[in-house]
């Protein structure tokens, strides 16, 4: 067992969309050097500045890189490290080195952060090995429990970066099974829409051949039904197709829509209380997109009363444009830590309002309280 999980560990993967350098980088460098220069001013301890620059270069400059080549960054800091320690253990050089060379432990943390298994392992070696020459063979001498403390700092770095990488990790997957499961909650409700559809134009079909030879006129009115109703069931199988991921047998149930939304209000004698307007035309809404509708008020809904700190109302607007279906809900209580902004849930309704071709946002209000949106096509037009 333990020779697989250090298989498994060497086989271990770069992460996936490492971030690119950005301005807190160029900072982070910008404040180490000034830690650095005015090291190099104050104090009269220090060895011999031309290594003390290298050393800082050595440390510095890699720090740009530490996660897009974090083996890299490492191997080129180490070894000119101890490249340094043996210009000093040859030269009989004294004095301390910069107290901001201690940035070689985010080099470190990065390594086991963004790198894969073999480098991380590969880097450790190396970083055990520098510890191992300094702490018996340096040129200042080192303590035992300076030498443990050594050990310890460098390896709670690489343990803190394994840990957050591997929570980052669980909530990649975590956010990956929760549009999963609203991809199929969608596919669900479509499946059933379509076979109400196909139900209709079998319906008409059987009623159309029954009058054609006495009421031929009838037979073309079923036909422009049967046309209606097969080209409603075409656009809802191509958005099938779009969110189906798994097939699955599903039972046929009439899904709510825009209407069941209403059923949210309530009559004030719980809170916070719910106030439901709607407004617009909704005839020929997609169905999809009127079970997306309600799915998200009541999602929304849900949320607030769980996590709207002191909210006393909550008001769902649902308005229909002529070419889009507007839903907002806002309520009235603590924008302040009232709402998890990284939930599971709020992924959920991010995912079926972009499978349906929509927009979804979720933040503090201007005034107070939170608010949630989601605008949607009528039709609902999958990406």
């Amino acid at each position: 067992m333990a020779a697989n999980a250090l298989r498994s560990l060497w086989a271990e993967p770069r992460p996936a969309n490492v971030p690119d350098r950005g301005p807190l980088d160029w900072a982070l460098v910008a404040v180490l050097v000034g830690w650095s220069v005015l090291e190099v001013v104050l104090r009269r301890d220090l060895a011999p500045l031309p290594l003390l620059v290298i050393a800082a270069l050595a440390v510095l400059g890699p720090l740009l890189w530490r996660r897009t080549y974090p083996l890299v960054a490492v191997a080129v800091s180490i070894g000119t490290l101890a490249i340094v320690d043996i210009v000093r253990i040859l030269t009989g050089s004294r004095g301390a080195m910069l107290n901001s060379s201690l940035a070689v432990l985010i080099l470190t943390y990065a390594l086991f952060r963004w790198g894969s298994g073999r480098e991380a392992a590969s880097g450790l070696a190396g970083i055990l090995l520098w510890l191992a020459l300094i702490t018996t063979h340096g040129a200042d001498p080192t303590s035992t429990a300076e030498a443990v403390a050594g050990y310890s700092f460098f390896l709670f770095a690489a343990a803190l970066g394994a840990a957050i990488r591997y929570r980052a990790r669980i909530r990649l997957r975590d956010i990956d099974q929760a549009k999963a499961r609203e991809r199929e909650l969608l596919a669900r409700e479509l499946h059933d829409t379509v076979a109400h559809h196909v139900s209709g134009i079998a319906i008409q079909a059987q009623a159309g051949r029954a009058i054609a030879a006495s009421h031929p006129e009838r037979a073309f009115e079923a036909l422009a039904v049967i046309e209606d109703a097969a080209t409603r069931t075409l656009t809802e199988l191509r958005a099938i197709v779009g969110v189906l991921r798994a097939a699955q047998d599903t039972e046929f149930a009439s899904q709510p829509g825009v209407a069941e939304v209403e059923q949210l209000a309530t009559d004030g004698r719980t809170r916070p209380r719910v106030e439901v307007t709607l407004f617009g035309e909704f005839d020929d809404l997609s169905p999809a997109v009127g079970a997306a509708i309600y799915r998200l008020a009541q999602e929304s809904v849900t949320n607030a009363r769980r996590h709207a700190r002191h909210a006393t109302q909550v008001t769902v607007a649902v308005t229909g444009d002529a070419d889009r279906v507007r839903l907002t809900i806002d309520d009235d209580g603590s924008a302040v830590g009232g709402h998890a902004p990284g939930g599971y849930g709020l992924v959920g309704m991010r995912e079926r309002a972009a499978l349906l071709g929509g927009t979804f946002h979720a933040g503090p209000a201007a005034e107070r309280g939170w608010r949630v949106e989601a605008v949607l096509p009528r039709t609902g037009t999958p990406r």
